[in-house]
């Protein structure tokens, strides 16, 4: 769980609308709202019994330590799922499609998004939330494509929450009817937890990782809409089993989607650009006119 992975506190880094690092309130409301290091203190505190001999006095300690852990984390995620909905409030307010990709580094992320961009934007409003703990390497990338893209640098932390992408939306200020990318850190433990409020999370897995992923990170497959099996212009030279991957997939989620894409060859691009184009007409229903957003 996130309060014992190694996240830091006040080091995380929105761009101002100039491109530069913008902290002030910004970082001030993710620290109250998302405060990692009182759980670290906490963690060290209740494993820090050496000077103790009496085993009940040690039991007893380890215990209470233990609980407030538990108690730290619930608070965290119960923070993190209010300033979610608050997101969800807001994207469907302004018709913005949100979708969170989600993968393990090297996956393909950013590549398939600029594949994925040049396929929509001659007709539909794209940004892009881009998370990386250092650089802002990947945001250039998007913005080559000519979409706005907003980087936001987690520091020590190994995901985005609701806080700091909800400050990113209000930032970008989206076009009504918009399509709403954020791509989340290159991990596929703590983002399965946190809410951004999404309307569909998406995780990558590529060919190259192997058939057992899904087993080893169920949490992320469990919690994710959408299955993207990426780098499929590969299996030519891999030893790979298509079939095992899914299975092991639909084993944890039944429910999920599959989707095997090339962002090289295009393989499976239009499948993966028509669910999006789907999603974002189901996003547009029931939300506020374009007057009352704009």
């Amino acid at each position: 769980m996130c309060g014992v992975c190694g996240c830091g506190k006040g080091e995380t880094r929105i761009e101002a609308g100039d491109g530069k690092k913008a902290n002030g309130d910004r970082q001030h409301h993710h620290a109250h709202g998302h405060n990692h290091d009182h759980g670290h203190g906490h963690h060290r505190h209740h494993h820090n019994h050496d000077d103790h001999d009496h085993d009940h006095d040690h039991e007893h300690r380890h215990d209470d330590g233990k609980s407030r852990i538990v108690k730290i984390e619930q608070d965290l995620l119960a923070k993190n799922d209010a300033y979610a909905d608050d997101n969800r409030i807001a994207f469907n307010m302004a018709g913005v499609l949100a979708l969170n990709l989600v993968s393990s580094p090297g996956s393909g992320k950013t590549t398939l998004l600029v594949e994925t961009i040049k396929r929509l934007q001659s007709d539909l409003p794209v940004v892009v939330i881009e998370g990386d703990q250092q650089t802002s390497m990947d945001a250039e990338r998007i913005r080559a494509t000519g979409a706005p893209a907003l980087q936001i640098n987690t520091g020590k932390g190994c995901h985005l929450d609701a806080h700091m992408t909800g400050h990113a939306f209000e930032q970008l200020r989206p076009a009504f009817g918009s399509v709403l990318f954020i791509e989340n850190v290159g991990n596929l433990v703590c983002p399965a937890m946190f809410d951004l409020g999404e309307e569909h999370r998406v995780v990558l897995l590529s060919v190259t990782e192997g058939e057992d992923k899904p087993l080893k990170y169920p949490d992320m497959i469990r919690s994710s809409h959408l299955l993207l099996i990426t780098k499929v212009d590969l299996l030519p030279h891999l030893d790979f089993d298509m079939d095992a991957l899914i299975s092991n997939a639909r084993k944890i989620n039944p429910g999920i989607k599959i989707l095997k894409v090339s962002a090289k060859t295009g393989e499976g691009m239009d499948g993966w650009t028509g669910f999006i184009r789907a999603a974002r007409t189901l996003a547009l229903t029931g939300c506020a006119t374009a007057e009352e957003w704009g």
